[in-house]
């Protein structure tokens, strides 16, 4: 419960309009796209620097629970305020404070929409690689909680290969910044790598300094549909060995196909997996580049390899990974998306071990996602209360199997509430021994995010 004191202090650091604790107000800032809720005590809605340094004050003092939260579009529960406290929605700090197109930076405050970043930057002939599928709505903030990917990630990285520097708060109340705006420095510990992805356990992040890359001029699509998922994974391995790497690999099995191509029509193919794949720079150099991958696509098992000429062409070849989600949700409204990643040369093992686990539980289990990092999205798909009962235990011996592959929890969603209690698995006890020592120097009251991604 919210003490006396501790709303006083609350509402002298916020104005009225930026501080509520209505339950049905508080009730829509307790929930993420994991479908799991918790009601925090308090919302506050920060507008500076100097306002989450004070807040995290008060919180200390009081010893509140205090999560920061962007749009709540994570899958993993990260943003639940389970031991309840007071949820910081960075909605109102969402300025992209400058664009240097000289040393290729943008300095950005969390709230700011991924999206809305993208369009900024377009002008200039500049993006951020990020590239989740919620980036129409969630925000860099929950990009650096997350270390959030996307299709791009295979050639430019993941958010935590795009951050040069960080402004933050730590748990402890003590305010700093890391990085650097160059491209290269060795100084001391990467505090920076080391927030990306904590998932706010650690610091609040007020303002990042983004690594930017170039707009490509062009790109080519290309389609390749294969006999089985051993035959797409081979080519796979191929085509990330040869020099020519691709912005894009998408693998879709055989029944993501089929559920896409219920729910899309019949411009989604049937074969047993299909690859997606982009490549992108300057015109003079497309042809030949395309070639290169469309060579290594080729192999035992190819049924065919399609190269779009046109936009239209392209989003024909698209079309089968656009449906799939929507196709999802439409079968399993409680669907269980997991983002594990395994080597890539073991995608074959994981789709037959997802395939068994289909069968022992009598469950609907689909696999997609970017194979040219081995992160492939298994998707549980429990239609009623049993199934869902059996997917529990599937998801259980799943994590099992992406260890025994060489592989981990995730690729992109991080931890949360969801994996938490399967890091014993993925990490040693040392290795565990010192995340826990370092949340206690950042963090010495446990105030920040608690509950989640240490077990």
């Amino acid at each position: 419960m919210l003490s006396a004191a501790a709303l006083a202090d609350l509402q002298q650091l916020f104005a009225a309009d930026a501080l509520t604790v209505d339950a049905a107000e508080c009730l829509v800032y307790g929930y993420d796209n994991s479908r799991r809720q918790a009601a925090p005590d308090a919302v506050v809605f920060p507008a500076t620097h100097a306002q989450v340094v004070a807040l995290v004050g008060v919180c200390r003092r009081h010893r509140l629970p205090l999560v920061a939260r962007g749009r709540g579009t994570n899958t993993t529960g990260a943003t639940v305020p389970v031991a309840g406290g007071v949820v910081a929605s960075f909605e109102r700090m969402n300025r992209l404070v400058r664009i240097d197109r000289d040393n290729r930076l943008a300095v950005v405050e969390p709230g700011l929409l991924n999206a809305d970043l993208q369009a900024a930057l377009a002008p200039h002939g500049l993006f951020w690689p990020p590239d989740p599928t919620s980036a129409p709505f969630c925000t860099i903030g929950g990009n650096l909680a997350c270390n959030a990917g996307g299709p791009r990630a295979v050639k430019y990285g993941a958010t935590r290969d795009n951050v040069l520097a960080l402004r933050a708060v730590a748990g402890n109340g003590l305010d700093f910044r890391c990085g650097t705006p160059t491209t290269k420095g060795s100084t001391g510990y990467d505090l920076t790598r080391l927030l990306i992805g904590a998932e706010g356990t650690l610091a609040v992040i007020t303002e990042a300094t983004l690594k930017l890359s170039p707009l490509p001029s062009d790109k080519r699509t290309l389609r390749a549909t294969y006999v089985d998922v051993g035959a797409a994974a081979a080519a796979v391995a191929r085509i990330m060995a040869q020099p020519v790497t691709p912005c894009a690999l998408e693998f879709l099995d055989d029944e993501c196909l089929r559920l896409a191509r219920a729910h899309g029509g019949e411009a989604v193919p049937l074969a047993g997996a299909m690859l997606v794949i982009e490549v992108d720079g300057e015109p003079d150099t497309l042809a030949t580049a395309s070639e290169a991958v469309a060579r290594a696509a080729r192999g035992d098992g190819l049924i065919d390899l399609a190269i779009a000429q046109d936009a239209a062409a392209v989003a024909t070849l698209w079309a089968a990974r656009k449906a799939l989600s929507p196709a999802l949700r439409t079968l399993s409204p409680n669907k269980i998306n997991e983002d594990v990643v395994v080597p890539v040369s073991r995608v074959p093992e994981l789709v037959a071990a997802t395939r068994a686990l289909a069968s022992k539980y009598a469950l609907p289990i689909v696999c997609f996602g970017h194979a040219g990092n081995g992160n492939l999205h298994v998707n549980l798909l429990p239609r009623d209360a049993a199934e869902h009962a059996r997917a529990e235990h599937a998801l259980d011996e799943l994590f099992d199997a992406v260890i025994r592959l060489d592989g981990t929890l995730s690729g992109e969603h991080g931890i949360g509430l969801v994996k938490r209690d399967f890091m014993p698995r993925a990490l040693d006890p040392n290795a565990l021994a010192l995340m826990r020592a370092l949340k206690r120097d950042f963090d010495p009251d446990g105030i920040l995010n608690p509950g989640k991604l240490l077990p």
